[in-house]
């Protein structure tokens, strides 16, 4: 079964320093909303200083503009700033026009691109036929959130590997994870990446207990948590 690769979700310096030091660690995925939870006052001067401390991993760094123009414009620029940068492009734009030759431009010029914001079959072929087979590329699927409105993206991944299979240059990212499991469920399916957040991480980095062990801890937690109240009956 090949590798499926963890990229770390975070935009937070220190977090972003403590994790590149980790080998379970690939990569690094950005958005917009991560950059201003950290704090981020001027996106190219923080972009900047997450580059100067993940050198070599490939990091996504998105563009925010709604016009394709402008989206054209930041992307040129963001690819500038490194060379294991990917431009994070989104399928469609707030008015639900489809990026499609916005992301053949860029991918003819061997920009690498993180296509995201990704939910269905249908937006994964047309992707696909926008994307060569001489750049980089990454489809990120939105799992975790379709989880979250009830939608299946289990056969959403299956097929997603599937309509990329002839492409070694193009993969497949599971978005927006919820829980360590899906780290399986991606790996299962011949997902390439998966992104989650630090905390999850830390989870799967202690996968590998047996179910003894799991239910030892589990009881310990429970008798050290009813000592601590002093419960009576």
């Amino acid at each position: 079964m090949p590798k499926t690769k963890i990229f770390c979700d975070i935009a937070d310096i220190k977090t972003i320093k403590e994790f590149n030091k980790k080998p379970i660690v690939d990569g690094f995925t950005t958005n917009p909303s991560l950059m201003r939870k950290a704090g981020a006052k001027s996106y190219e001067k923080y972009s900047k200083l997450l580059l100067n401390i993940c050198k070599k991993k490939p990091i996504s760094l998105e563009v925010f503009a709604d016009n394709f123009k402008e989206m054209e414009k930041q992307a040129l620029k963001i690819n500038s700033w490194g060379r294991n940068i990917y431009v994070k492009i989104p399928v469609i734009n707030s008015k639900g026009k489809f990026t499609g030759q916005l992301i053949k431009k860029l991918n003819k010029k061997r920009i690498k691109l993180n296509i995201t914001a990704v939910y269905s079959v249908t937006q994964i072929k047309k992707i696909n036929r926008c994307l060569n087979n001489k750049t980089k590329s990454i489809i990120s699927v939105f799992s975790g959130r379709m989880a979250d409105v009830g939608k299946d993206p289990v056969p959403i991944i299956k097929d997603a590997v599937k309509i990329t299979k002839n492409k070694n240059k193009i993969e497949i990212l599971w978005a927006s994870t919820r829980e360590p499991y899906n780290y399986i469920q991606a790996k299962q399916l011949g997902c390439q990446i998966i992104t989650m957040p630090p905390k999850v991480i830390e989870k799967v980095i202690k996968f590998g207990k047996s179910s003894d062990q799991l239910t030892k801890d589990t009881v310990k937690g429970f008798l050290t948590d009813s000592k601590k109240s002093g419960f009576k009956i």
